[in-house]
């Protein structure tokens, strides 16, 4: 197990497209669960979904790569920037209205995040 990795540009465009992926991923869970009926389990293979399910797989492999790479502890704080793309991408691509508390609490983690990467 590698846990003396450091950030380069590979490991960080890595972690990045893991964190584009879990977005994408959950863009594609909210298209797929406005077609679901539960009571009919046949909604359950809608495109959507498994569209969502692939995006979330190949996330983890990419995920696993990354830890490999990096210690857990200095890659994990990354995920942070989910909470900012991912209403970004349901403005951009759901329509979805993005509130201003929400930019600021992103721009405050992509804050941590900035921090918590750096080297003191």
């Amino acid at each position: 197990m590698s846990n003396g990795g450091q950030l380069n540009f590979t490991t960080v465009a890595m972690i990045l497209g893991t964190i584009a992926m879990l977005a994408a991923g959950q863009v594609l869970f909210k298209f797929a669960a406005g077609s679901l009926d539960f009571s009919n389990p046949r909604t359950l293979l809608s495109w959507p979904l498994f569209a969502a399910l692939a995006v979330y797989g190949l996330a983890t492999l990419a995920w696993l790569a990354v830890l490999a790479r990096v210690p857990l502890s200095l890659a994990f704080p990354f995920y942070g920037l989910a909470f900012l793309l991912v209403p970004l991408l349901s403005m951009l691509i759901l329509g979805e209205k993005l509130r201003y508390s929400t930019l600021l609490g992103g721009a405050i983690i992509m804050i941590g995040v900035v921090v918590s990467a750096r080297e003191w």
